[in-house]
């Protein structure tokens, strides 16, 4: 296996996962709605915090899918801005990182002003 071989292991298995909760979730808000309005409000409350939820298991299983893709073209790896090698501590801690500290750091402050 290559280099970012555990790594391709460990997103396609976390998008497993995300697929198989974004699944419960889409079925929670499907399901139908009590008679009595306060659990009914109860119940819009439970749909808002499932959505959210929802919203970012979308985001990361998008975020899966851009590292997965990164590998499959040998560009995983390479920070975008200085396209430096990005440490593979980082990579196993946040494989999702596309920029180096330094350029992550960077950026963060660049949106912060």
């Amino acid at each position: 296996m290559d280099q970012y071989g555990d790594i391709e292991h460990a997103l396609v298995a976390k998008r497993e996962e995300l697929t198989v909760r974004l699944d419960r979730i889409k079925k929670n808000l499907t399901a139908g709605r009590s008679a009595d309005s306060q659990e009914q409000a109860q119940e819009l409350e439970n749909v808002e915090v499932v959505d959210a939820l929802g919203n970012e298991a979308r985001i990361e299983l998008s975020r899966i899918a851009k590292a997965l893709d990164q590998i499959k073209h040998g560009t995983y790896g390479t920070c975008v801005d200085c396209f430096e090698q990005i440490p593979m501590a980082r990579l196993h801690a946040y494989p999702f990182a596309d920029r180096c500290i330094r350029c992550a750091t960077a950026e963060e402050q660049r949106r912060k002003r």
